[in-house]
């Protein structure tokens, strides 16, 4: 009976070791960056103003 009762408490305590060894889940991975900035609108709002600014220029240089 006493060798049981070793024996029991032995797994027990080898069991234990073995619960606390166990590590928590890594955290999940974070999302990708955002790609750089979107080439929409405002890319063409800035083709049409330095294409008029540079006619400007233009008829202004003839004008004088």
């Amino acid at each position: 009976m006493q060798n049981k009762r070793i024996f029991a408490s032995f797994l027990f305590v080898l069991i234990s070791f073995v619960c606390v060894a166990q590590a928590p889940p890594p955290p999940p991975a974070l999302p990708p960056p955002p790609p750089g900035l979107p080439i929409d609108g405002g890319l063409l709002y800035g083709m049409a103003f330095a294409l008029f600014y540079g006619v400007k220029k233009l008829l202004l240089k003839r004008n004088n």
